[in-house]
This record gives C-alpha cells, structure tokens and sequence, in this order.
C-alpha cells in the first residue's frame, strides 16, 4: 500500500448544528452524515477566532489568534510561523490547494509594488501548491461561466445577480430567486469538477489535498433546485430579544454590530433588504436558502467520496471535514459571524480515519471539546510527524481511537479582533482605540465568559440560558464565577503564550531542548 493520503475539506461559514445527522429539521446532508456513520462526528468542535482569514489562520498554523496575531481579513500572517502544508512537506508530500486560505503575505520581504499586497485574499499559505485558486475575485471560475455564453463584465458582481424575470411566488421570499447559472455551472460545481479531475490522474500516487469550499458563505442565492429545496413555512425562527432595541442593550458591541449589518447588501450582496430589521417571512426564506448551499455542498462532497472509493483510495485517505467559523443565521437579530456567540463559533467537525484502530468509534459522536487548532496536531500525528512545539493544539487521535485522556481540557477559547485599522468605524463607535477592539471568550458546559480588553465584560449560564439572551456579569451575586473565569482565562494566556523557544536552553554543552 502506497503512503495514505490526506483530504482536508473545509466549508466556509458552516454551522456546527447544521448536519441532518444531529437531527436538524431542515438540513439535509446524506453524504456527510454517512462519513460521520463511518467515523467519529466531534459534537462541542469550535473555531478559534473570526472573521475568514484569522479562523483559516489559525486552523492551518495550529495557533490561537494571541499567537498568529493576523486577527482582520488584511493583517499580514508573520512569515515565521509554519503551518499544516510546510510540516507536511517535511513527510513528503506536495499539499496542494483547491480553492483559497485568504492569507496575507508578510510585507516586510516583499517590495511595495508587489501585486500580492494589493488585496487579503491574494495570498495563499506558504507550503500549498495551487492546481486553482478561487479567491474573491473567483477568477477561473468566472472565465468558465463567460466561456458557457455568459456576459460577466463586472466578474463575480454580475455572476452573483439573482435572475431575473423569476417568477417568484406569494409565499417565498427575495433569497428564493436562484442564481442565473445552473446547478451544474456553480462555483461549488467548478471546485468540484476541477478536484476530480486532479484526483483522476493521481492513481498509485500520495497525496495531500486542501479542498475548500465558499458555500454556505453569502452571498444567500442558490442555483436551482437548491434553492426550493427547503419551505421557509418550515424554518425554525431564529431565538431573539423581542425588540431590536431590546436586543442592542445587552452590550456595546451587540450594538455596534446590529448598526453596521442594517445596510442592505453590507451582509447579503445584491439584496435590497436590511437583514436586521427584515420581516419573518424574508428572515425564514434567507435560512432556507442557506440550507439549501448547504445541501448543494454536501451533494458535491458525496461525489468526491463515491469517486474515492471507486478508486479504491477511500481505504488509504484521511478525510477531515470541517468549517472556518459558522454563522449567526438572524440570532439575537445578527447575520454573518462577527460577534460573540455559540452560533458564531461552533461548527462541524466529522474525522473519518481509515485505519482499524478507529473501528471502535465509527458511528459514534463525541461531547469532547475540540478546537480548530487541534487539525494541524491531528493530521502531523496520523502522519507520524512530530507536532511544533510553538502549535497550540492537540491531537484528537486518542478520542478517534477510543481514548479518553485523563487531561482533556474542559473548555474551549475563542477570540476576536474587530478593529478596523483603516476606516476606524468601530473604534469611533465605541469610543475605543484600536488595540482595544479585541475580546477573549472561555466556553465550558456550564458557564461562558467574555472579556473585553476595554468594554464591560459578560456571563452567560448555558445550563438555564442556552441562547444566551442574559448577561450576568454585573450582578454581584456573581462576581465570584466571574472573577473565577477571568483568572482561568488569565492562565490559559500564560500557558499558551507564544512557546517557540521557551523549552530550549544553551548550555556548555551546546543547545538542550526538551519536548
């Protein structure tokens, strides 16, 4: 048997309880829920920080956010820090990329001229080869979508354009206008086809591949029939206050959030509506058709499965499939993922390792917590490569293996920085400078707890408030569960502090490192 392969698939903006699996009423997603009936599905798995560049930052290089620091879509990634596809290089392999990371390059080696530092989502992570790259601009695809007949002179603008002339009818909203091209012809289809094709002329050969998918991302129009695929009548409303204003009085931030979505087309591009203040029927038909992406993604991972067990490579590949970070779905009135809660961070993770020391979890799922930062250890680990000591995260084989560590933590972190270095429209908001928009959250099963570096902290109680409608941070008969998370969150930062070099000393006897 040739070295195993590696298939790394992550969807963006993906919801961790968006899987039919764990009984979602509206989501259908046969292919991954039979990868997870033949793997391990990691219930309680959470990004690490938002918006995509910091999350996909932080999932490739293995480091919590405090460590990588490119915390905005634009902050250039410091060129010292290694990552999944430079590690994996060391085992031999050539990672290749379908798709994008939307790294930024460090400047500092680069002349200022440099195409690469023109735009965030130019840069790929160091390490990958790129057989396509869809950045935001989705070039290749959009050449294809003009070679099929189709007048794009805005590119992807004009390729996102609800069709026109749709008949839409009196009890579907504005996202139930499809797309003007076909299923067949989507930029989920393109990626799709194109990896297949790789995969077609790697027989006998090892590889390490990076599938990354733009959907369930908005813009929220589906091609046909994905975008009928879900009855709005039959979408759970999403949990709020009962007023907007209700809503912004739980914390600045909630405000300042709530204030930037509530320009049409800031969230959903080409749509009139203001998502915050939509009304039912428009904020129902908006999560179906999010479902709908949601199905379409999962068609197209079914294919990639079929075609690698038809090959007969299905036995020898690790398949990992996962988000960046999820989407608040009009929770609390917000859409998209800037902001504090679950919905915003916890996303699927589903494991699938074909080896039979795996056997005694397949089917099965797990209420371990799990963090993004965990993949890059996991997959080194499969690999039998050692995991960098600077790498913030821990393998997950023992609990794919059917292990439970004694030393597992019991909690997760999570970050954000939301300056807005060049606009300054947070910072002026909130009266703020801009090393203070930033905030810390540490998560466990009971209790949830963000930190501000300059604006007024918060505590939820998940056990009796799971939608985290009540903040209990200001009350004095809690201060002690306060003080409590603060001081765990204070030492989770000095344990977890950039450790490069920290356990290597230089003796008489040259250079001691200890693991």
């Amino acid at each position: 048997m040739s070295r195993p392969n590696v298939l790394f698939i992550c969807a963006d903006q993906w919801r961790g309880d968006c899987l039919s699996v764990l009984g979602h009423s509206n989501v259908r997603t046969p292919n991954i829920d039979a990868l997870a009936a033949d793997g391990l599905l990691f219930r309680n798995h959470f990004s690490q920080c938002t918006p995509c560049g910091p999350s996909r930052t932080s999932l490739l290089t293995g480091l919590y956010l405090m460590n990588h620091r490119s915390g905005r879509n634009g902050t250039p990634l410091d060129a010292r820090h290694t990552n999944i596809a430079l590690e994996a290089r060391k085992a031999g392999y050539e990672p290749v990329l379908f798709g994008y990371t939307d790294t930024c390059l460090d400047p500092r080696d680069r002349d200022p001229n440099d195409p690469a530092l023109t735009s965030y989502d130019k840069g790929v992570m160091p390490g990958f080869s790129v057989p396509l790259h869809l950045p935001d601009d989705m070039g290749p695809w959009i050449a294809d979508l003009v070679a099929r007949g189709y007048d794009l002179p805005n590119g992807r603008e004009d390729a996102f354009r609800p069709r026109e002339d749709f008949d839409r009818l009196p009890d579907r909203g504005f996202r139930y206008i499809p797309t003007r091209f076909s299923a067949e012809e989507s930029e989920t289809a393109f990626l799709a086809n194109r990896f297949l094709e790789w995969l077609a002329v790697q027989r006998g050969k090892s590889w390490f591949a990076h599938l990354v998918f733009y959907r369930p991302h908005p813009p929220l129009i589906a091609p046909e029939p994905y975008n009928r695929l879900v009855d709005p009548a039959d979408v759970v409303f999403p949990a709020r206050a009962s007023s907007l204003e209700e809503e912004k009085r739980q914390h600045p931030m909630l405000a300042y959030e709530l204030d930037r979505l509530s320009e049409p087309g800031r969230y959903d591009e080409h749509s009139p509506l203001d998502p915050v203040s939509a009304d039912e029927l428009e904020i129902r038909q908006m999560r179906a058709t999010y479902f709908g992406l949601i199905a379409e993604v999962d068609h197209h991972i079914g294919r990639i499965v079929e075609h690698l067990k038809k090959t007969g490579e299905y036995d020898n590949t690790l398949i990992i499939v996962t988000s960046d970070h999820a989407e608040m779905l009009g929770e609390h009135h917000v859409w998209g993922k800037e902001i504090y809660f679950d919905q915003a961070f916890h996303v699927p993770l589903v494991v699938r390792d074909p080896r039979s020391a795996a056997n005694c979890t397949r089917g099965l799922q797990t209420e371990a917590f799990s963090e993004a930062i965990d993949l890059m250890p996991t997959i080194l680990d499969w690999l039998g490569r050692p995991v960098p000591r600077a790498c913030n995260g821990r393998s997950l084989l023992p609990l794919v293996y059917g292990a439970q560590p004694e030393d597992w933590r019991t909690e997760v972190y999570f970050e954000h920085d939301f300056r807005t270095v060049v606009t300054q429209q947070a910072e002026r908001a909130l009266g703020i400078g801009s090393d203070e928009c930033s905030y810390a959250v540490i998560r466990d099963r009971r209790y949830k707890y963000v930190h501000f570096a300059a604006l007024p902290p918060l505590l939820f109680d998940l056990e009796n408030d799971p939608h985290e409608m009540e903040n209990l941070a200001d009350r004095p008969e809690m201060s002690v569960t306060v003080l409590r998370y603060a001081q765990k969150m204070l030492s989770w930062r000095l344990r977890h502090a950039d450790r490069t070099l920290t356990n290597m000393a230089l003796t008489r006897d040259g250079v001691f490192s200890r693991a």
